[in-house]
């Protein structure tokens, strides 16, 4: 049997408030291709890691 990766989903609301933006922000990410997702149903997940690399991205330059 392969191995399944170690990756761990977030809710949209998970990923506003570790982002501190709100749902829709991150609903509007997704749909820009600037946040990956798996859509469950009606629902997205958004693996940790790429909140974790969205975090660490500049958002704008400075000076």
């Amino acid at each position: 049997m392969p191995e399944v990766p170690d990756v761990r989903f977030l809710t949209v609301a998970e990923v506003a408030e570790l982002m501190r933006v709100s749902k829709m922000t991150v609903y509007r990410m997704v749909h820009a291709g600037e946040l990956p997702a798996i859509r469950f149903g009606r629902s997205f997940r958004v693996p940790e890691s790429a909140v974790a690399e969205a975090l660490q991205r500049p958002i704008a330059d400075v000076g």
